[in-house]
C-alpha cells in the first residue's frame, strides 16, 4: 500500500480495497458450476452467466488495488496467504509503529473465504495472526529504543448483541455500547489483556475462536453467525531528539458474518434470524459505504446523514470508515456462477468503498509535535540570524526575530520538561523562597495559623498588607539585628530613607524582650522616643524610622491571629495605653435599648480620641 507519510497533520487516504477469489468448494464442483471470474492484473472481470460470454452486456469490470487469484495454486499469478499479508498486512504494522489507527475487514457473501483470509485455517496462517506476530516480533527488536505494550481484546457481535469473547466467565449479558468525544466509540465493560509475547496472543484468540457462535447451513458447513473484532492496542514510548513522546495506536482486524439467502442455505428457526441480523447489519454497512462514498465525491453532499448508529457493526466501525484510521477492505467471493447475484453485489460494494477517504492522523501527545514544531522553528530563527539570510531589513527586525528566538527556546525548555523535572523545579522554588523569608526574618502565615507560644514575635501592622497575609518577623533566642541593605547581613531587613545600616538591636535575655536604638536611630515605643535600652510588654507597639510599625508578641501570647481575642496581659495594659484596633460592631437594630446604643457610641468615640492623641505624639 502506497500510504503517503506525513510526520504531522491529517493523511487523506482512500479505503484501501482488494478482491480475492477462492477455489471452488465441494457443493460448487459436484453441480459442475462454471468460472465466471477472472483477474488480470488489478481488474476484476465478471461475467454475467446469463448472457453469451463474447457480448459486451455480459462483461463486468471492475478495478480495484489489489485483484487476488487464489482460484488454483497451479496458477502462475496464484495469490498465497503469505502474498496476501505483503502487500496488505505488513503496511499495517508499518502504519500502526507510525502512531496511525488501523483496520483490516473482510466483507462477502457466506463462504467466501473471509475467515480463511483473516484468520486462516492449519498451516495457512491469516493475515490477523500474521500481523499480530509481526507487530510483537518488531517491538521485542526495537526493545532497546523505545518501551511498548499491548492490550488485546476480542468481541462479537450476535443478534445485534456485543458479547465478550474472553471474558472468564462466559456470561450471556450483552455488553453496551458508548461512544466518548474525544476516544470515540467503546464497549463498556469490555475485558482487555496485556500481551508481551504472539504465543500469548496466539492462545487469546484461539480462546475467543472457540467461544464464537458458528453453525452448519447448505451454503457452508463452517458458517459464522456473528461479526467478530480483534481489536489490539499498541503503545510505544521513546525519546526522540531528547523529547520525550508517546504513540498510541489502535488496530482493529474484523471477520465478518457473511451476508445469505435463506432459499439458499436452507436456514429455518434460529438459523434464520441469526441469517436476518446478519444481513440487516450488513446492508447498514452498505448504506453507510455508499453515503460516505457520496459524500467523498467532488460534487457530494458534505452534510448528509450517515447511518452509523442504524447498527452496532457501524457504530463500532465508524472510526475506521470516513474517519481516523488507515482501512483495508478485503471483499472476498466466489468463482461460482450459480453465486452471480451476490458477487456482483460485493464487486459493486467494494467498488464504492474504494471512494471513501479517511484522514488519519498521527496518535502521539500533543506536547511532542509542538515541541517538534518549535525546534524547527528555533534552527530556523538561528540559520536566519546567523547566516543574514531571509527578508531582515533593519535593526528593529533583527532585535524582532532575537525575542521571537528567545520566548521560541524559553517555550521548547518548559515544553521539554518531564513532569518529575517541573515537580523538582517547583520544589527547590519553594526552598529558595523559604530560605531568602529566612534571611529576612520572616514568618508568612495565613490567617488562622498558630505561632509557636515560647518565642517572640515581631507583628508587621504597615498599611498595604492584604487583610488575609500578616507578616510575623521572628526573633531570635539572643540578639535581633534590624537594618537597611547597607549593612553586612542584617537579621531584619528594612528599607527606607530613615532605617540605618545598623537601626536597632532586639534582645531576649531572663525571659524578657528589650530593644536598643543604635548609631542615634529613630525608635518610638508606645508613642515615646527611646535613646536606650528599654524593656518591651506584650502588645507594644514600636515604630521604627518613619513608616515602619511593629507589634510586639511575647511567649504565651502567640495565638491563633484570626481571632481577635486580647491576651492576659493585653487587657492588663489596655486601661494604659490607645489602640488602633476599632470596637467591634454591634448592631443598633439588635439592641432597643437606648442607653446601651450610647454607651457603645461613647466607647468609639473614646478610641478615636485615644488614637488621634498618640498620632499627635508620633508627630510632634
Amino acid at each position: 500500500l502506497n500510504w503517503r507519510e506525513m510526520s504531522s497533520g491529517a493523511d487523506p487516504g482512500a479505503v484501501r480495497v482488494a478482491v480475492r477469489v477462492r477455489p471452488m468448494n465441494k457443493r460448487e464442483i459436484e453441480k459442475n458450476s462454471k468460472c465466471i471470474v477472472k483477474m488480470i492484473g488489478n481488474q476484476t472481470l465478471l461475467t454475467d452467466p446469463k448472457l453469451a460470454d463474447d457480448s459486451d452486456e455480459a462483461k463486468k469490470k471492475f478495478s480495484f488495488d489489489y485483484s487476488y487469484w487464489s482460484f488454483d495454486e497451479r496458477d502462475s499469478h496464484y495469490a498465497s496467504q503469505e502474498r496476501v499479508f505483503g502487500d496488505l498486512g505488513a503496511e499495517v504494522v508499518k502504519a500502526t509503529f507510525e502512531g496511525y489507527n488501523s483496520c483490516v475487514f473482510a466483507y462477502g457473501q457466506t463462504g467466501s473465504g473471509k475467515s480463511y483470509t483473516m484468520s486462516g485455517y492449519g498451516d495457512a496462517v491469516g493475515l490477523i495472526p500474521r500481523i499480530c506476530e509481526a507487530l510483537l516480533g518488531r517491538a521485542i527488536d526495537g526493545a532497546a529504543e523505545a518501551k511498548y505494550r499491548a492490550t488485546v481484546s476480542y468481541l462479537e457481535i450476535y443478534n445485534e448483541q456485543v458479547r465478550d469473547l474472553l471474558a472468564p466467565d462466559r456470561s450471556s449479558t450483552a455488553l453496551r455500547c458508548r461512544e466518548h468525544p474525544k476516544l470515540g466509540p467503546f464497549v463498556e465493560g469490555l475485558s482487555s489483556h496485556d500481551v508481551t509475547t504472539f504465543p500469548q496472543i496466539e492462545a487469546l484468540m484461539a480462546q475467543g475462536n472457540s467461544h464464537r457462535v458458528v453453525a452448519a447451513t447448505k451454503m457452508n458447513d463452517t458458517s459464522s453467525r456473528s461479526h467478530a473484532v480483534f481489536t489490539l492496542l499498541f503503545t510505544q514510548a521513546a525519546v526522540v531528539d531528547g523529547v520525550p513522546t508517546e504513540k498510541v495506536s489502535r488496530l482493529n482486524l474484523v471477520d465478518l458474518a457473511g451476508s445469505e439467502r435463506s432459499s439458499a442455505t436452507g436456514a429455518t428457526g434460529l438459523r434464520l434470524q441469526e441469517g436476518g441480523n446478519i444481513n440487516k447489519s450488513l446492508t447498514t454497512l452498505g448504506l453507510v459505504i455508499s453515503a460516505l462514498a457520496e459524500r467523498s465525491g467532488a460534487k457530494g453532499k458534505k452534510d448528509g446523514h450517515i447511518p452509523f448508529r442504524d447498527s452496532v457493526l457501524t457504530f463500532l466501525l465508524k472510526d475506521n470508515l470516513g474517519g481516523n484510521s488507515k482501512t483495508v477492505m478485503v471483499a472476498t467471493v466466489s468463482p461460482a456462477a450459480d453465486n452471480f447475484e451476490e458477487t456482483l453485489s460485493t464487486l459493486r460494494y467494494a467498488d464504492q468503498a474504494k471512494k471513501i477517504v479517511n484522514h488519519a492522523v498521527v496518535n502521539e501527545d500533543p506536547n511532542a509535535r509542538l515541541i517538534r514544531e518549535l525546534r524547527a522553528e528555533v534552527d530556523s530563527l538561528r540559520s536566519r540570524l546567523g547566516t543574514g539570510a531571509g527578508p531582515v531589513q533593519s535593526m528593529e527586525e533583527l532585535a524582532a526575530l532575537r525575542e521571537q528566538l528567545q520566548q521560541s527556546e524559553a517555550l521548547m525548555q518548559e515544553m521539554s520538561m518531564t513532569w518529575e523535572e517541573k515537580l523538582k523545579r517547583a520544589e527547590a522554588t519553594m526552598q529558595e523562597r523559604a530560605q531568602a523569608i529566612e534571611a529576612l526574618g520572616l514568618e508568612v502565615h495565613q490567617t488562622g495559623f498558630k505561632l509557636d507560644a515560647t518565642k517572640f514575635y515581631l507583628l508587621n501592622e504597615n498599611e498595604g498588607h492584604t487583610s488575609s497575609t500578616i507578616l510575623v518577623y521572628k526573633l531570635t533566642d539572643t540578639t535581633t539585628i534590624i537594618g537597611s541593605s547597607e549593612a553586612e547581613h542584617p537579621d531584619i531587613l528594612l528599607s527606607g530613607e530613615d532605617i540605618q545600616p545598623r537601626h536597632a538591636v532586639f534582645t531576649v535575655a531572663d525571659g524578657q524582650l528589650s530593644v536598643e536604638p543604635l548609631d542615634g536611630a529613630a525608635i518610638r515605643v508606645r508613642g515615646r522616643p527611646v535613646t536606650s535600652r528599654t524593656v518591651l510588654r506584650n502588645g507594644d507597639r514600636i515604630m521604627l524610622g518613619s513608616n515602619h510599625f511593629f507589634k510586639t508578641m511575647c511567649p504565651g501570647a502567640a495565638q491563633d491571629l484570626s481571632s481577635g481575642a486580647p491576651t492576659p496581659s493585653e487587657s492588663a495594659h489596655a486601661s494604659r495605653r490607645p489602640s488602633y484596633s476599632a470596637s467591634p460592631r454591634r448592631s443598633l437594630h439588635s439592641q432597643p435599648d437606648k442607653q446601651a446604643a450610647a454607651g457603645v457610641l461613647a466607647s468609639g468615640v473614646a478610641t478615636v480620641r485615644a488614637a488621634v492623641e498618640e498620632l499627635r505624639s508620633l508627630c510632634p
